[in-house]
């Protein structure tokens, strides 16, 4: 199942994301089971967090059953400005009540970045019980959108967009001359739920071209296929040229 919502600010697609994420979490408990998260970096997700630890919406998450881990990370370490571990810490994890044992980075500080893949696929696999094909299953996984089309660290023209075996590979981008590690496609399609959250006019573009059917760009968000739901949260401005869905 696809769908797509467009919101008129960036606050209201925030906090749709976390009423789904409350309901979602509060059910996951309700079974006596753990809700396993994986999150993105970027400008938008720093406004999800922003929205999760707000008065309004702290109160309503089990935050003792969330575990979370992370779509892909920067080759630095978990303190420096690029890091997504750094940003996720000062937005949510430092003002949320969550136990240090349920959040769960990459290791961008690991030299070189196959280290750090192999470091993250070893944790993921100790923590998650593989489907019968051999991959995890993320309750949710949020992701953003590149201007390229690329989601998680899944850039075009890159090795990684290939993967079929690993849980967790190191990529390396040309165009930013620089080593990253992610989630592959395999983990990501197998995931309950998919949100991308996207925000901007900037953006307008990439999600045009995203939905335009008669498009031959080979953009990697077009590869997404989950097995449970996609959906697109869209900021007005970022979906000009497209409609939500029912």
């Amino acid at each position: 199942m696809e769908r797509r919502h467009v919101f008129s600010s960036t606050a209201g697609l925030a906090e749709a994301v976390c009423a789904h994420i409350a309901q979602d979490s509060a059910q996951a408990k309700g079974r006596g089971q753990r809700y396993t998260l994986a999150l993105a970096g970027g400008a938008t997700p720093r406004l999800l967090h922003e929205a999760m630890v707000s008065s309004q919406w702290m109160k309503t998450f089990c935050w003792d059953a969330m575990e979370f881990f992370f779509g892909d990370e920067r080759m630095v370490p978990p303190d420096h400005r690029n890091s997504n571990y750094r940003m996720a810490y000062e937005t949510l994890f430092s003002h949320a009540p969550i136990a240090p044992e349920h959040i769960h980075r990459i290791k961008g500080e690991l030299s070189p970045a196959m280290d750090a893949a192999i470091d993250y696929e070893k944790q993921l696999r100790r923590l998650l019980t593989p489907l019968e094909d051999g991959f995890p299953q993320f309750d949710l996984v949020l992701l953003g959108l590149g201007a390229d089309g690329h989601v998680a660290s899944l850039f075009p023209d890159t090795d990684i967009l290939n993967e079929r075996e690993k849980w967790v590979a190191a990529t390396y981008v040309q165009r930013l001359e620089a080593w990253r590690v992610s989630l592959t496609f395999p983990v990501l399609n197998r995931a309950r739920k998919i949100f991308v959250l996207v925000t901007g006019e900037s953006k307008s573009d990439i999600v045009a071209a995203v939905f335009n059917e008669a498009s031959s760009a080979d953009l990697p968000v077009k590869r997404l296929a989950p097995r449970g739901e996609l959906h697109w949260f869209i900021e007005s401005k970022a979906a000009r040229h497209v409609a939500a869905t029912a």
